[in-house]
């Protein structure tokens, strides 16, 4: 099975949201979240950071990542782990494997125009709000 994940990175305010424009298919030109394949050997959680620094070169100590949900597409014999969390300073994200765009975290996710995940953006990131906002009651 081919195993793949998603992250989504909020400023510290949490009003905006780190996304990248993908340079190739699927969804070429389109606004995503960063993430990538998982390596053979890796866990979810090693894969995620390991894609998380080699496309904005962000590390543990900038931010700790949530495992949100996990998303099995059986005819694609894919699964998706999302993971989600909010930068601890105002370390600035960089790379050059996909434009870095901060975009509002209010967003029409569902704009298939726009954003790549033919509308799944919309529901993964509600989800992963939500998530992300009792974890901060809790650590509060």
């Amino acid at each position: 099975m081919r195993r793949l994940n998603l992250i989504a990175v909020y400023e510290q305010d949490g009003r905006r949201l780190l996304m990248c424009r993908r340079r190739k298919e699927p969804y070429k030109g389109l606004l995503n979240l960063v993430g990538g394949k998982a390596e053979a050997g890796e866990t979810d959680e090693e894969a995620a950071y390991r894609e998380l620094w080699e496309e904005t070169a962000l590390t543990k100590a900038d931010i700790r990542l949530m495992h949100i949900m996990e998303l099995r597409y059986f005819i694609e014999d894919m699964s998706l782990a999302v993971y989600a969390g909010t930068l601890k300073s105002s370390t600035i994200p960089h790379g050059d494997e996909n434009e870095l765009i901060w975009v509002d975290a209010g967003s029409e996710f569902a704009d298939c125009t726009r954003f790549a995940g033919d509308g799944n953006l919309l529901h993964i990131l509600r989800v992963c709000a939500m998530h992300l906002h009792e974890g901060d009651e809790q650590d509060g």
